[in-house]
């Protein structure tokens, strides 16, 4: 890609500007024979050279950006200095609204924003409680057979099961369960395919078309205006929008059903799996947030929260968030040169021991204790911060916290096995299965 031309709109650097410290290329180098992660490349280059801070994998720095100021700097207060260039699940999702730019983004998150908050949420607060009860009487039932469940994909079914039920309004079915299986399968992959469009296409091909047919499926039946029985969903407004929006054309309503799919279950499914992997270390916490308050009350709520948002500090929903540099910056008395790649990393600032007291230990009590926690703004974003946050990230912690409300006073999972590794993929998640049996 070409190099953007310098923009005369900002002031040349001035005397006391540095260069981003970069990391040693033997460091580099080690790390690569070695076959490590990603992540354990970025966390060499913050632990010895701070919250900005530069690593070279090829002709070009790339810049890490974990200090909470510098985070609010890209993200925040100059998104348009800082933009995106190409999602990793393009693949997948198309010109859905999280790999739109430009004007496009724009006029697509205006129309779903208003969904997603306020008298928007309040539309889905039954289909979400349906859900959980269809869930928790699912796990009545493996406490009195003994049966052996996975607890990751029950956190995928009760996440696509509520999604579906606001995206169409019907509770998702056998046939449409095994069929959007394919959703995760090709989410893992990405990471992994190869460098060529139609090579990538072609290896998950017969994954992206039983998506399809399940997306254009559901898009016909709203077009006929045929509504479940919680009433129209969240695809009939899309479809309607395609009367006075030309550029909501099927192959659009299509991206942005599959992205709400995405978007809507797998990050937190992955959520709520991590969650209860730590309570089974950690079995102190549940009972703490059982003792917080009466069932319904505001203090169980606010304890259950605590252990939600607690679990996406650890393992946020977005651990590393690219940017592109669109123009020559000056982020914390450092110069990015126009075209430098940046990568904003939740998960190495949500560990950082300068903002967050023992942070690799799971304690929900930083979200109800005052002072606990840093006051930075970007020192918590487990959902990215400023325009492009995540726009579900109220029906998520919804989702989360009304399914908990409903499992966490009846049922203990006993984890008969955990996954030993993590994938660092589009999410970070347990690398494995995880089978369990429940208790009540």
């Amino acid at each position: 890609m070409a190099t953007p031309a310098r923009s005369s709109s900002l002031p040349s650097p001035s005397p006391s500007a540095r260069r981003v410290p970069e990391l040693d290329p033997a460091l580099v180098a080690k790390w690569q024979a070695g076959g490590g992660e990603l992540v354990d490349l970025l966390a060499e280059a913050c632990e010895r050279l701070g919250g900005v801070a530069a690593f070279r994998l090829g002709p070009r720095p790339t810049v890490l950006v974990t200090a909470p100021a510098a985070v609010q700097h890209v993200l925040a207060l100059h998104p348009d200095r800082y933009v995106k260039r190409s999602h990793r699940a393009r693949l997948l999702i198309g010109d859905g609204v999280l790999a739109a730019t430009g004007e496009a983004w724009q006029r697509q998150r205006r129309l779903l924003q208003s969904q997603f908050t306020g008298r928007g949420m309040r539309r889905y607060e039954q289909r979400i409680t349906e859900a959980a009860r269809t869930t928790a009487a699912r796990w009545d039932a493996y406490a009195r057979t003994g049966q052996v469940l996975d607890v990751g994909d029950e956190m995928r079914r009760f996440a696509l099961d509520t999604i579906w039920r606001s995206l169409t309004g019907h509770p998702l079915d056998a046939d449409t369960e095994r069929e959007l299986a394919a959703v995760p399968t090709v989410v893992a992959a990405l990471p992994s395919l190869p460098a060529d469009s139609a090579a990538a296409q072609g290896a998950v091909g017969d994954e992206l078309a039983r998506i399809d047919a399940v997306a254009s499926r559901a898009i016909a039946a709203a077009r006929d205006g045929e509504a479940g029985p919680d009433g129209p969903g969240l695809l009939h407004i899309l479809v309607e929008a395609a009367g006075t929006r030309p550029e909501y054309t099927d192959r659009l309503i299509r991206d942005e059903l599959v992205t709400l799919l995405v978007a809507g279950h797998e990050t937190t499914a992955t959520t709520l799996t991590w969650l209860y992997l730590l309570l089974d270390r950690n079995p102190r916490a549940r009972e703490q947030a059982l003792a917080a308050g009466a069932d319904g009350s505001p203090e169980r709520r606010q304890a259950v929260q605590a252990l939600v948002s607690e679990t996406l500090r650890l393992y946020p929903s977005a651990w590393i968030l690219p940017r592109c540099a669109a123009e020559d910056d000056l982020l914390a008395g450092y110069e990015i040169e126009a075209g430098t790649d940046v990568l904003v990393c939740p998960y190495l600032t949500h560990r950082d021991p300068g903002l967050w007291e023992d942070p690799e230990l799971f304690d929900p009590a930083r979200f109800t204790t005052p002072g606990r926690r840093p006051n930075d703004p970007g020192s918590y974003l487990p959902f990215g911060i400023g325009p492009r946050a995540c726009l579900g990230l109220q029906f998520a912690l919804r989702e989360s916290t009304v399914l908990l409300e409903h499992l966490l006073p009846a049922h203990t999972p006993r984890f008969h096995s955990t996954p030993a590794r993590t994938a660092y993929g589009i999410t970070v998640r347990p690398d494995g299965p995880t089978p369990a049996t429940v208790s009540g």
